[in-house]
């Protein structure tokens, strides 16, 4: 690596769109470089074999060069093995780019994220999982981007989250014991640890992640969001 090129960077595809009659604008997740903005070039032409390679949730290697903000792509790989989403699937794997997106300013490395962005396909690609996989992914991505949650002390009444007591969450604070709190110590403590297969913990998370990235959107919508309520009711 120098300067201006980089090779075999590991990579996801987050998004594209066409430019011009032959060529893409991608944004990829790299481990190294976080996100960045590329330009293909030919490669929708007939004979070229690299567009099909260019697809969200396949794992890559991308070599690329330049010292503008669009970088222009030279070479692309599949690394190893990996399960189609589908379904249900597919969308929250969209939610997932989409929030990537947001949350992570280009070119600021997050090897954390990237990790736990692979993590989180291979759990969405098992359906048992989705739920879990999603809610872990958003707690962390959170946690990687500076705005992670305060989930263990009660700074109001100045005492620890007590698993058998009711809380509502304030989003710079953390919880607030309340008698007509929706979410439960239990479950605070469940996101904590990361352990997300209780569906009473699994209901409230939902709840509780949903009010967390929207304070954090500023009521910036997100359309893979309302897709998938639209077709499924889910996230």
């Amino acid at each position: 690596m120098t300067d201006r090129a980089v090779y075999l960077q590991p990579a996801f595809i987050l998004q594209q769109q066409k430019y011009r009659e032959t060529s893409l604008i991608i944004d990829a997740l790299t481990l190294d470089f976080g996100r960045v903005s590329l330009m293909a070039k030919g490669v929708r032409k007939a004979k070229s074999k690299t567009a099909g390679l260019l697809q969200p949730f396949v794992p890559l290697t991308l070599s690329y060069f330049g010292k503008s903000e669009l970088k222009t792509l030279t070479d692309v790989e599949i690394t190893q093995p990996f399960i189609q989403l589908q379904g249900l699937a597919l969308y929250c794997g969209f939610y997932v780019n989409e929030l990537v997106s947001f949350f992570l300013h280009r070119y600021d490395p997050h090897p954390d994220v990237f990790a736990c962005y692979r993590k989180c396909l291979s759990g969405l690609s098992d359906s048992s999982k989705i739920e879990a996989s999603l809610r872990i992914f958003e707690l962390d991505l959170m946690d990687a981007v500076g705005y992670g949650l305060q989930l263990e002390y009660d700074f109001h009444n100045e005492k620890p989250v007590d698993p058998l007591t009711s809380y509502h969450f304030n989003v710079e604070q953390g919880p607030v014991e309340a008698p007509d709190g929706q979410f439960s110590g239990r479950t605070l403590q469940a996101l904590k640890s990361r352990e997300c297969s209780d569906p009473q913990v699994l209901n409230e998370a939902k709840k509780l992640m949903r009010s967390v990235i929207s304070a954090y959107l500023r009521g910036k919508p997100l359309k893979s969001r309302a897709v998938i309520k639209k077709i499924t009711g889910h996230l």
